[in-house]
């Protein structure tokens, strides 16, 4: 992977980083594709990657229901995006000549051919079977070049497309069929899915086409599985119908979502990208950190948050922000490994930042059923708190090693003086988005029918203005990272170059979280906004300057636009077929029921302790992760393992909420991008600092202990997730979560204000778990609830009040008759006496000996939204109690914290004096 050296002239330059060629190819290879033929063929790949950008917008636009022309179902639209994504699969992505590749690719479509034939069933026709796995094993025996597409290439690129686009032209007959395929939905099927299969091993690897192809040898051979896990088997005109020709399977939510909301987005960053930003984010981090302690290294891990906004993938975010910030981390003093492991860190949190998150943001809102803005207020907090705590991680290895930051291009003023500036911008802000959002709320009564043009027109002026302010300073350039920096460049000329930029970005943000408008449709906004914005930059620019040229900068703006196009296609195709992939595999747990037969594996594994779910839970996602991208990987083990969590969380007392158990499962998919031994994103850091990409893995992994830990806190405490708390509550989590996270950083790092002893680190630690959950201590001191005899459910509701929740443990059946207990939690409305509480709750108990049981549930009642239903038996009943403020922990921890700060200032005046920071 490392190319040739590079020459180190003593300037920071990495010896043995590979050249930017071979960057640029690490990252086709990863996202876009990694065949760029020239010619009449690059030109043709070109004009699809065009077309398919230009369909989504064209659906995504209101423009369609205006002429009433053009406008396409969910269906017909996600036949087409697959459509497109493999025809750029197997045009942009060659085939790997590996030994276990070929044998892969050549062995999956006979062991697909032969599971087909055994899982027909008598009438159903099997003849052709033979036929389309040798079509497919053949194509891939044949080879595939690097420079070119070859016709059997195309020929697998023109099936796969007829084999989507077959839903859209006979739709009418197929509704008129839904569960009684013919020969033509057989075949269509049975080569679409081989297709695909051997599309996701091109673009994605071998991972996913494995986990999918096992799958569906499940659900073939279902009785033949171990009894736990057996089920009656599936034919083959039953998968037909459920994978292909329905929405069950690889046309359905994910894939819905990936066409949808998630194209729109990357398209939205990638027109971003190619205005420029994200080299404006990088030299506004530069200017605003680079003078700290390590601080190029918070410069990266700053510049990374904001790329995160405009980029799902870790990969390119290393790569993007990697080539300027690790050469520049290595100057300061950090080793290859551990320069190369801070861009890591921060690239792969880029992913569970809002508001893209990687593409999962859109699909959690699909699989918890909530509002993007609910996702987005739930994931905010955690994100914010894991990028402070990296900074900080930075900081601590700065102070270990006695750096110093770059040199400053400026003296800087003194700190009141700079206080005194930074609230009055604060405030500036504030007043300006107060005068925005009410001014906004006048002009759409007030205009109904043009306020969208008035609109338009403010956006507009605000833009040229901000090209103004930026045509005042000179233009930014990508600074060469290996050559000497005698000064940073200067913040605010550096800021007001590119403030424009910003803009695209608002809309986004306004469309979403004010508007409330679709994901789909706010994206839409913010990328008609990105392609306004790239065709009119450079000439605009060019007449602020008096510079000329104003036709030579609107033909480059124009390709500036057709090259984000383009790019921001190709970087779907990796998405597009994950999603369709992913689809299988969401399908065989839907047809098989494989979902609730793997709660049973998991509660054998754990023993019913929702702690080892949770870590099975862990393991699992970091295992699939180390080659699933994160999006699949997501899907996979959400439809897997979520409704596990949940189901068994509630048969141990833990009511886990479901954006809680998915936010779990989606952290620690992404920390499988960092996890050796695969780690994608270390190995393409590794490449551009020229370090072992093995231990900047492991650096990068023990960077990322905090992305791992905050996982399982949210689970216990679900304050951190904005779940039920007020504004000042939620600004309470936020002060408090920070400071527990730099501690826990600081016990992990071994190092606070000095160096720590054993003792130390574990009293942070202590500290730190402390200041996350302390209503754990609390509960030891004081109970939060008291047991009653189950008889006694009426007294214990009488004594609970109006508006709590009483925790009843009851036994019965789940949906399919298999025993089950679990623990409910009904809130108790207002009633004179218990009796009447449990009534207005909507229970009716009957009593037989010495056992109570729920006589019947109301419908729509507090009772039934707790899950309990009529003839279960109620086991114990806990009423709740009194409790002193469980913040009341915080003294003995922060008691305890002043004793570490006292125990380590002596030891820290050893250290090097602190620069300015």
């Amino acid at each position: 992977m490392r190319g040739p050296a590079m020459t180190d002239n003593g300037s920071g330059g990495a010896r043995g980083a590979a050249t930017q060629e071979e960057l640029d190819a690490l990252v086709a290879a990863a996202d876009t594709g990694g065949r760029n033929p020239t010619g009449l063929v690059g030109r043709l790949i070109f004009l699809i990657a065009l077309a398919w950008s230009l369909f989504q917008l064209w659906i995504a636009s209101p423009i369609p229901f205006i002429l009433n022309f053009g406008v396409f179902n969910d269906t017909d639209a996600r036949a087409f995006h697959l459509a497109f994504a493999l025809v750029l699969a197997f045009a942009a992505y060659p085939s790997a000549r590996s030994a276990g590749q070929l044998v892969l690719g050549i062995g999956v479509p006979v062991i697909m051919s032969v599971l087909f034939i055994v899982g027909s069933r008598p009438g159903e026709p099997i003849w052709w079977i033979p036929l389309v796995g040798l079509l497919v094993a053949g194509a891939v025996l044949m080879g595939s070049p690097r420079d070119r597409v070859a016709p059997w290439e195309w020929a697998l690129a023109i099936i796969g497309a007829g084999t989507c686009l077959y839903l859209f032209f006979f739709s009418d007959a197929i509704s008129s069929r839904v569960g009684a395929p013919i020969l033509s939905d057989f075949v269509v099927a049975a080569m679409g899915l081989l297709i695909l299969l051997e599309a996701a091993r091109r673009s994605l690897g071998p991972a996913l086409m494995i986990v999918a192809t096992v799958f569906l040898v499940y659900t073939f051979l279902g009785p033949y599985m171990p009894g736990i896990i057996a089920h009656k088997g599936n034919s083959l005109g039953e998968v037909v119908n459920h994978h292909w020709i329905t929405t069950s399977g690889v046309f359905g939510i994910a894939l819905g979502v990936s066409t949808s909301f998630v194209f729109l987005f990357v398209l939205f960053g990638s027109l971003l990208d190619k205005a420029g930003a994200g080299n404006y984010f990088i030299q506004v981090a530069f200017s605003l950190m680079g003078h700290m302690r390590g601080g190029p290294a918070k410069a990266a891990v700053v510049s990374s948050a904001m790329t995160g906004l405009i980029s799902g993938s870790s990969i390119a975010n290393v790569v993007t922000t990697g080539t300027f910030t690790i050469p520049l981390m290595k100057r300061v003093g950090f080793s290859s490994e551990k320069a190369g492991a801070v861009e890591v860190a921060s690239s792969v949190n880029g992913q569970i930042m809002p508001p893209v998150m990687g593409a999962a943001a859109f699909l959690m809102v699909e699989y918890v059923g909530i509002s993007y803005f609910e996702v987005v207020k739930h994931a905010f907090l955690p994100a914010t708190i894991s990028y402070i705590a990296l900074v900080y991680i930075v900081h601590l290895e700065a102070m270990k090693a006695g750096m110093e930051g770059l040199p400053r291009a400026y003296t800087p003023k003194p700190i009141v003086q700079r206080l005194i500036g930074i609230a009055f911008t604060v405030a500036a802000i504030c007043a300006l988005s107060f005068a925005v959002y009410y001014g906004m709320g006048w002009i759409r009564p007030v205009f109904p029918e043009t306020a969208g043009y008035i609109i338009f027109a403010a956006l507009t002026a605000v833009y040229v203005g901000l090209l103004w302010v930026a045509s005042r300073e000179a233009p930014l350039k990508m600074e060469d990272p290996n050559a000497p920096v005698s000064k940073l460049p200067l913040p605010g000329p550096t800021i007001r170059s590119g403030l424009h930029f910003i803009l695209p970005v608002v809309v986004l943000v306004w469309a979403l979280m004010v508007d409330r408008l679709s994901p789909g449709l706010s994206a839409f906004w913010a990328a008609a906004f990105m392609i306004f914005i790239l065709l009119t930059q450079r000439p605009l620019m060019a007449l602020l300057r008096g510079e000329g040229e104003v036709a030579a900068n609107i033909r480059r703006g124009v390709m500036d636009l057709l090259d984000g196009l383009v790019t921001g296609a190709r970087n779907m195709i990796g998405i597009g077929i994950a999603t369709a992939t992913a689809g299988i595999i969401v399908g065989v747990v839907s047809q098989t029921g494989v979902g609730s037969a793997l709660a049973d594996v998991v509660e054998v594994l754990s023993g019913g302790n929702i702690l080892a779910i949770l870590f099975l839970t862990a393991i699992l996602s970091l295992i699939l992760g180390m080659g699933l991208p994160t999006t699949a990987n997501y899907i996979v083990v959400s439809a897997l393992l979520a409704p596990v969590i949940v189901t068994l969380g509630q048969q141990n007392g833990l009511i886990v909420p479901l954006i809680a158990v998915h936010l779990f499962v989606f952290y620690f998919g992404i920390m499988a991008d960092v996890t050796p031994p695969v780690g994608l994103a270390s190995f393409a850091a590794a490449a551009v600092s020229g370090g072992d990409p093995i231990r900047t893995g492991v650096v990068a992994f023990f960077y990322s202990l905090r992305t791992a830990a905050l996982p399982f806190l949210f689970i216990f405490n679900t304050q951190l997730l904005l779940i039920d708390v007020t504004w000042a509550q939620g600004i309470l989590v936020f002060v408090v979560a920070t400071v527990a996270m730099l501690l826990f950083a600081a016990a992990t790092q071994g190092f606070f204000l000095a160096r720590n002893r054993f003792y130390e680190t574990i009293a942070l630690l202590l500290i730190a778990f402390t200041l996350f959950r302390p209503g754990f201590w609390m509960d030891m001191i004081y109970p939060p609830y008291a047991e009653e005899a189950p008889a006694s459910i009426a007294e214990a509701a009488g004594n609970t009040p109006a508006g709590q929740a009483l925790r009843v443990r009851v036994a019965g059946v789940n949906e399919i008759g298999d025993p089950i207990e679990f623990v409910a939690l009904v809130t108790l409305p207002e009633g004179a006496t218990g009796e009447e509480k449990l009534e207005a709750a909507g229970l009716v108990f009957r009593t037989e000996g010495e056992q109570l049981f729920i006589d019947d549930v109301a419908f729509g009642s507090p009772a039934q939204d707790a899950g309990l239903d009529w003839d279960q038996e109620v086991l114990r009943v806990l009423r709740p109690l009194d409790q002193p403020s469980k913040y009341l922990m915080f003294i003995p921890a922060l008691a305890l914290l002043a004793l570490i700060v006292l125990l380590q200032r002596g030891r820290a005046a050893a250290l090097p004096r602190r620069a300015a920071a």
